[in-house]
């Protein structure tokens, strides 16, 4: 149907997805010999039959020597369709009628690749040569290491390097790893990061006392490789995790309110030193009390996680993107003027509007309102804050779907050259 295709690739464009439309599987396969795409969406009822679409799919894949990205769209639902899609090597399927905004989800997840950084280790031991053996074990297993070889350079390290964990070699002179665990614990930033040490000590009992400081672990020297990286790896990814679980908006993945406003009072004290310019954002949903008394709130839910995921795809990873509360959200805009903030904000407004929900059999669309701010016209978190926020009042005060730029300036705002 031409218009739900038009549909869906504006649902597309929309999240950041370049998208090029085939009406044939010939010059579909053509194109992708020449250029090979990051996701495939195929309707399988081409006129040369059911399976034309999943047939030329498998072909591509064994010229080409890989498994595309892949998802069908068909009439059918019976066990033999799906078949004949996982056999192709298919990624998802979807039955008419297709929801434009599930299928972009999907293709989104499909094409984001995961956001994992390296894990970060510390280690800490006397012996150069030692330390140098284990960081390179860590090292072949993607991991970035940081050595000390001193006890008392080991604070300054932890607040340079920020490793996710801490390997201590136990018996060293001037201080030894269970002293040296118990300053590191004594510092409240510290208490969670995971402490394994490394010793040749075998005597089961000492290695329990050695622990009494809250270590992880106690690996024995020789280390076995295999057993260092999965001890060091289960741990560290642990407490990525719980810091994650710590920072981030469960429902949305964004940064949740305090982390928000820890960020961007960091970003703004190193701005004012550089003297540079950044722009907030204040971002509210548009009659979402309304939404949730009408469709219910899994729709309110979907339009949340849909607007976070917008605001994610199209927003450099350098931004600072929360979830502020409900349905209002906060973007600090680094190194750019309030103008120009104003432009890429209402610009993902404009997608936004366009993008249909569904809830039951019932259709309906969503705007937003925004408010601008600019540092160091206001100098302080609160006051761009409550700058941004005066301006999102003004736009929602005017009829909302729409973005208002703050004009009030702070009276010890520096003066920036162009």
């Amino acid at each position: 149907m031409p218009n739900q295709v038009s549909q869906l690739l504006h649902h597309l464009r929309c999240f950041g997805h370049e998208v090029e439309h085939f009406a044939d599987t010939t010059t579909f396969f053509n194109a992708v010999l020449n250029r090979r795409p990051d996701a495939i969406i195929m309707d399988v009822q081409f006129p040369q039959g059911n399976t034309a679409g999943t047939e030329t799919l498998t072909s591509l894949n064994k010229l080409i020597g890989e498994r595309l990205p892949s998802i069908v769209l068909s009439a059918h639902a019976d066990f033999y369709s799906r078949l004949s899609a996982v056999r192709a090597g298919c990624d998802g399927y979807f039955t008419k009628p297709v929801k434009p905004l599930d299928l972009m989800l999907a293709v989104d997840d499909l094409t984001t690749p995961p956001e994992e950084e390296p894990l970060r280790v510390l280690v800490v031991d006397d012996e150069p040569e030692v330390a140098a053996y284990h960081a390179l074990l860590l090292e072949e297993a993607g991991m970035v290491v940081q050595q000390v070889n001193h006890p008392a350079d080991a604070l300054d390290a932890l607040e340079r390097f920020s490793p996710d964990l801490l390997l201590v070699d136990v018996y060293m002179p001037v201080c030894s790893g269970e002293e040296l665990a118990n300053i590191i614990r004594q510092q409240p930033e510290y208490v969670g990061l995971p402490i394994i040490y490394l010793s040749g000590e075998t005597d089961s009992r000492k290695q329990l006392s050695a622990m009494t400081a809250g270590v992880e672990a106690f690996i024995t020297k020789p280390v076995e490789p295999e057993a260092l990286v999965s001890a060091v790896k289960l741990r560290a990814e642990r407490l990525r995790l719980l810091r994650s679980l710590m920072t981030c908006d469960s429902m949305t993945g964004l940064y949740n309110h305090s982390t928000t406003t820890d960020l961007i009072g960091k970003t703004l004290s190193q701005a004012y030193r550089d003297r540079t310019q950044h722009a907030m954002a204040m971002i509210d949903i548009d009659h979402f009390k309304a939404v949730n008394d009408t469709h219910g709130h899994l729709a309110g839910d979907q339009v949340i996680i849909t607007l976070a995921r917008l605001l994610k795809t199209r927003l450099r990873v350098s931004d600072i993107i929360g979830r502020y509360g409900g349905e209002e959200f906060v973007v600090l805009l680094k190194g750019i003027s309030d103008e120009r903030a104003s432009e890429l904000i209402d610009a993902l407004r404009s997608d936004f509007e366009q993008v249909e929900f569904h809830a039951g059999g019932e259709r309906f669309r969503c705007t937003f309102s925004a408010g601008i701010s600019s540092f160091p016209t206001h100098l302080s978190t609160e006051s761009l804050r409550l700058s941004a926020d005066q301006a999102l009042y003004r736009a929602k005060h005017q009829g909302r779907n729409q973005v208002v730029v703050s004009k009030e300036q702070d009276n010890d705002g520096f003066t920036t050259t162009p």
